[in-house]
Parts: structure tokens; C-alpha cells; sequence
């Protein structure tokens, strides 16, 4: 104890100080004065750390159980010091109890076990086993804490080879280090943590071993020293928390990973994705088809019909031959681990698996066969819900990771099925609304009149993506009297049915106007007063109306992109018109502009959603756009083609309305000439 300066402190039951060696005053700072008859966790330790030290307190003066570890202490100059301290319950001839505690700094200690040779008292009393063993690695002495450690008597161990008392291929390694500190002679200290079992019992441990090379005052050679430490509390609480940092930041990938998207499928391979290999050799994503299809819940009874979203697998096995292919549908029975899982809501559970226990979770036979020959030995099920309502269920499985599945491995997988089921959810919904809005949008759109007088028109329409809502783009060609026809292309700000809706009765009011034979400015007026009674709906729109007696167009925006005019033998430009403001803002007039158009000249009208994006300019965009209708010639079909496929992304949020009209020869008729 004078070797590694051991400091000596006594508590009575109640925690306070009744002892305090010389070297506690060393290594504490307090002299026996200032610190005899206080409490003890007050005066030595952070005041963050007094609930983890009177609990320990409690449990070895309750059980009389020794504990020991390295702890942080407060000096009394208020600095931080780590101390490797070791507690124990004394009984004095009274009856009453005490705690001993046996303290040193830390770097006190590796010190002593660097620089001092093993006396046989320290061997002897030392709880860390100690082992001197010759140049041939033969066992010289062994103390009474190595001698427990090992489970063989310390007789039995004396003139035997170290490979001959540490038998487990896992000790080759420290044998090779022994080698190695008797020919260089550096000690290594703490640098090889042995797991394993000793003949002293099955369990389980993990040993700190440190070799040291043994000389007498002239040099030569002895042997090595051999100190070995059972480490297993702290290896186990390393691993645990390697293991709890491991399951956090994989819940804190899913929180990242899943739900980029609002599409279902996707949505199912994202969690398939976070889970493989990390948690799972093999991962599958099924839902109840009914819930996909109209969002009823699975009957009571009878099989369980699911649809398979997503599979992966962490390599190539037939384990994942036996999981459905995504999109593929498939009935499970009511004895099936699938069936009652979605039918109880509770996760599922199996750390070791049979073929009794394949058979039931497989969806037939062949399956079972399949998981059987991958080697699945253990498996877990854990359901999708979202909003109280069972989805499916997410299954998961191992085979060449040999670890079984625990209750923690459980309990991460339901919270990843579960923020992936709310996700699942929101996609579903969603694309639920998409499509009534989309029905509705295209329902609402109108084709094209079998014949114009003097034009060739083409259009399109394309929703946003399933990411996004649809929209309320629009096109319309309306003939009127005097072989006229009006062209328009609008777009209802915002999305969803509402804005669709609002479309639908924009487009109603433009062909009853259009109808009077109004002006476009005029048109635009009247459809502007319509709009500012619709709920703060505001819309952009282009009105023209093609005269082929007159070869003239006339023209008005509200609040739109200009229209681009192509003519033959020139540059294709934006039309410079008054752009005028937003349906639905009031107030401000609305003007008509004419201009010419020949035969072969193009008028294209589109929404802001064929050349707006969030990375470019659109003035960049504009003048993409008029490259792109260098060829006047073009089939019109393919130039809608062409400007859909090089102006658009897939994943671009809004939907496009585009329509082009080409002047054709017009010869009047006989009925208009005699008028």
C-alpha cells in the first residue's frame, strides 16, 4: 500500500467520515481535521455525481458486496481528479458496519505497475491476477486472485507452459505479446482485452492483460509478469452502450432516410434500406391490400390478403427468395405469425426459431424450405401502425449474423415500423387525394373540337408528381361564331381539389364569355370578378382569339408568362404584351393587343410549370424555351413532345398546361362571302 500510495478512508453507516489515512489527505487535498465526521459524498465527490455514490453506498453496505472502478473525485482545489477506488463492507466486534475505502490516482498506479517488480507480498494480496512466468513462458508463481480468475489450484499451474493452463485459440495473442515484451523488453500495459471463458466457469469475461519484463539489478532476464484484471463489468457496459449509441443513430438514419417521399413503395424499400444490414440479414415490408386499396381495415377472419411493398436482403439467399416480391399479392393463413400480428397489433417475436416456428411464419411450405435451407434461426415481426390502424407488418431475419434477436432488438425495429407506418400513412392519403384531384383536373379538360378554320392546334397536360398535389392548369379552344376561335391557358394558384374545382368554374365562365364575342380584355374582366369571389383564390390567365378572315390575333394576360410567336424564317420570340395583373386582385384594367399571323406562324401558349424551377433564372429558362422552337416545320405533336421532355424533371413540383396553335391556309366560305 506504501508502493502505490494507497489512500484509506472509513464511513459509518450513515456516510460520514470516521477514518482518514495520511495519503487520503495526499490525494484529496482535506487534512484529517477538515474532513473527520463530514459526509463523505459532499466533500469528495461532484455534486452531479452524488446519486450514482450514494446508491452504490447503499448497495454494498446492503449486500456487502465489494465494488471497484475508476471514478472522478473533487480535490479540494476544486480540480477533477480520476481515482481508482475500491469499496468493501466491514463488520466491527459490535455489530455495527463500515465501508472501507481504498483509493489511488490513477496515474499513481500505472506507475508503480511500470516501474516496480512484483514483490511476493503484492502477489499474494493483490486483487489484480498476477503471474510471473520464465523466459520459456513456463508459470513461476501465481497469486491467489489469478489463481480464482483461472479456477485451477495454483500448484497445478507451477512448471506448466502458459498454452497449457490458457488453452482457447483467443490467447495466442497475449502468448505472442509475452514473446515479444521479453526480447524488446517494453512493457505493455492495457493493450490487449481478452473475452472468453476460463475453466473456472462458463460465463463469459473480458480480462485487461499487461506483460512487464522481469531483470535483476544486473540485466539479466528473469522472466515476464503477468497482470491480469477482469474487466467484464466494464467491457459489458461498453458494449452496452456501443450498442445503445449503435440503436440511436440508427432510429436517427430512419428519422432521415424514410419519408423522403410521398410515395408508398418507396417509402417501404427506405425502411427495408435502414434496416439491412444493421439490424437484419433480411428485411420484408408487406401491407394489407385492403387498406392500400380503400383504407379498410383487414376482416376480422379468415386469411389476411397482403401486397408486398419491398425486400432486401444483405447478400444473395434464399431467404429473401422466400419473402413476396414487391407488388406481388398474397394470402396468409389465420395461423401465420403475418396474420396475427396485423390482427393484434403486437409485435412478434421469435430469438429461436425451429421449422415449427418457419412454418408459421412462412406464407407455405415451399417458403418454410427456403427459410430452413437459408439458416434463419431467428426472426421478428413487428406491425405498421399509424393513427390506431394496422397497415401490415414488417418482418425481419437472420441468418448469417448469429446473434438472436433480444427484446431491445424488438423494441427498435417497432419504432422504425412505426415512424415508417406513419409515413406509409401520409403517402397513402395523399396519393388518395391525388388522384381524385387528377380525375377531376383531367375530366375537366377539354378535347379538342374536330375542326378550326385556319389552325392546327396541339396540346398537353402533366400533372406534378405523386410528391406533390395536382394543380389547376388549364387549357381551353372554344370555335365561335365567324370562324373564330378563342385559345386559352390559365393557372389557379395553389392545389388539390379545391384549386381544381376553382379551374373547373374558371373555364365554365371563359366559354360562356367567349360565347358574347367579347374582347379579351373584356373577358379577362368579367373573369376577374368571378375570381375575387372564390375564397382568395387568385389565377393567371391568356385569352386569344385567331380571326382567319382577318389573319389577326387578339390578345390579353392577366398576370401570365407571355406567349412565344413563331414565324417562318425568323426567331422564334416572346410576344411583348401588357402583362396585367392576377385574376381575382380587382381593380385594374385588363388591354388587348393585335398582331399579324401568317400561314405556318405558331402561337405558343403554356403555364409557369413547363419553365420555372428553383435553379434557374427564368429568363435562362425563357430563352431555353425559344431555342428549343427553332424548327417552325415540326410536327406540333412532337414539339409538345420535345419541350415536355427537355423543359421538364421528374420530379418538378407543379403540372403544366401547354398548347400551340399553327396557322393554316383558310379559303372562306361560300356562305361568308356572300355576306
Amino acid at each position: 500500500m506504501d508502493l502505490l500510495s494507497v489512500a484509506a478512508v472509513l464511513l459509518d453507516a450513515e456516510g460520514r467520515i470516521v477514518l482518514w489515512s495520511p495519503q487520503a489527505e495526499d490525494l484529496y487535498g482535506y487534512t484529517a481535521q477538515e474532513a473527520l465526521g463530514q459526509y463523505a459524498a459532499p466533500l469528495l465527490v461532484h455534486e452531479q455525481h452524488w446519486d450514482l455514490v450514494i446508491k452504490q453506498f447503499a448497495e454494498v453496505m446492503e449486500s456487502g458486496l465489494s465494488w471497484a472502478g475508476a471514478f472522478p473525485i473533487r480535490h479540494k482545489d476544486g480540480s477533477t481528479r480520476l481515482v481508482e477506488l475500491r469499496n468493501m463492507r466491514l463488520l466491527d466486534d459490535r455489530g455495527h458496519f463500515y465501508a472501507l475505502g481504498l483509493a489511488t490516482d490513477s496515474p499513481t498506479l500505472r506507475k508503480v505497475e511500470r516501474d516496480v517488480a512484483l514483490s511476493t507480498r503484492l502477489i499474494s494480496q493483490s486483487p489484480i491476477g498476477l503471474a510471473i512466468l520464465d523466459t520459456d513462458l513456463r508459470y513461476l508463481a501465481v497469486n491467489p486472485a489469478l489463481e480464482q480468475m483461472h479456477g485451477i489450484p495454483a500448484k497445478d499451474h507451477l512448471g506448466r507452459h502458459y498454452r497449457e493452463i490458457m488453452t482457447s485459440a483467443k490467447f495466442e495473442v497475449p502468448e505472442v505479446a509475452m514473446r515479444q515484451v521479453l526480447e524488446t523488453g517494453i512493457p505493455m500495459v492495457d493493450q490487449s482485452t481478452i473475452v472468453g471463458h476460463t475453466p473456472a466457469d462458463d460465463h463469459k469475461h473480458a480480462w485487461s492483460i499487461s506483460l512487464y519484463r522481469l531483470e535483476d539489478p544486473q540485466g539479466r532476464v528473469l522472466g515476464v509478469a503477468d497482470l491480469v484484471v477482469d474487466v467484464t463489468d466494464r467491457y459489458q457496459a461498453a458494449m452496452e452502450a456501443a450498442e445503445a449509441r449503435r440503436r440511436l443513430a440508427l432510429i436517427a438514419d430512419g428519422s432521415i432516410r424514410i419519408g423522403t417521399t410521398l410515395e408508398v413503395g418507396q417509402t417501404a424499400q427506405e425502411l427495408a434500406e435502414v434496416t439491412v444490414p444493421e439490424l437484419a440479414d433480411v428485411v420484408a415490408v408487406n401491407v394489407l391490400d385492403s387498406v392500400l386499396e380503400n383504407g379498410h381495415q383487414a376482416p376480422r377472419d379468415g386469411p389476411a390478403l397482403f401486397r408486398a411493398l419491398a425486400v432486401k436482403a444483405a447478400y444473395p439467399t434464399e431467404a429473401a427468395e422466400a419473402a413476396d416480391p414487391p407488388g406481388h399479392l398474397a394470402a396468409y393463413d389465420t395461423d401465420r405469425l403475418a396474420t396475427q400480428c396485423v390482427r393484434t397489433g403486437r409485435p412478434i417475436l421469435i430469438a429461436h426459431a425451429d421449422n415449427n416456428d418457419l412454418a408459421r411464419l412462412a406464407r407455405d411450405r415451399h417458403a418454410a424450405t427456403l427459410l430452413a435451407r437459408a439458416g434463419v434461426h431467428s426472426y421478428m415481426l413487428a406491425p405498421l401502425t399509424a393513427r390506431g390502424q394496422i397497415l401490415g407488418f414488417v418482418s425481419l431475419t437472420r441468418a448469417r449474423n448469429p446473434l438472436p434477436f433480444d427484446e431491445d432488438d424488438l423494441t427498435l425495429a417497432t419504432e422504425l415500423a412505426s415512424r415508417a407506418a406513419m409515413c406509409i400513412d401520409n403517402a397513402r392519403s395523399h396519393q388518395s387525394v391525388r388522384n381524385a384531384a387528377e380525375t377531376l383536373q383531367r375530366s375537366l379538360l377539354p378535347e379538342h373540337p374536330p375542326h378550326l378554320p385556319g389552325l392546327e392546334v396541339a396540346s398537353r397536360y402533366r400533372p406534378a408528381q405523386a410528391t406533390y398535389e395536382i394543380g389547376g392548369d388549364w387549357y381551353d379552344v372554344l370555335p365561335l361564331d365567324r370562324d373564330k376561335t378563342a385559345l386559352v391557358v390559365g393557372d389557379v394558384m395553389g392545389s388539390g381539389i379545391d384549386a381544381a374545382a376553382t379551374m373547373g368554374r374558371l373555364r365554365t365562365a371563359t366559354s360562356a364569355f367567349a360565347d358574347l364575342d367579347l374582347d379579351p380584355a373584356q373577358v379577362l374582366q368579367h373573369l376577374d370578378k368571378i375570381t375575387s369571389g372564390l375564397e382568395h383564390y387568385i389565377a393567371t390567365c391568356v385569352y386569344a382569339v385567331y380571326d382567319p378572315h382577318r389573319a389577326d390575333c387578339h390578345i390579353a394576360t392577366a398576370g401570365h408568362l407571355p406567349p412565344a410567336l413563331v414565324r417562318s424564317g425568323k426567331r422564334p420570340e416572346l410576344l411583348d404584351l401588357p402583362t396585367g395583373t392576377p385574376l381575382g386582385v380587382g381593380g385594374v384594367a385588363f388591354e388587348t393587343t393585335t398582331f399579324d399571323l401568317g400561314p405556318g406562324d405558331q402561337l405558343v401558349l403554356y403555364t409557369d410549370g413547363l419553365v420555372e424551377t428553383r435553379h434557374h433564372p427564368i429568363d435562362e429558362r425563357l430563352e431555353t424555351l425559344l431555342h428549343l422552337l427553332d424548327r417552325p416545320d415540326r410536327p406540333l405533336e412532337e414539339t409538345c413532345d420535345r419541350l415536355l421532355h427537355e423543359l421538364r424533371r421528374p420530379d418538378d413540383p407543379d403540372d403544366v398546361a401547354l398548347l400551340i396553335a399553327r396557322v393554316q391556309p383558310f379559303t372562306p366560305s361560300s356562305e361568308h362571302l356572300q355576306r
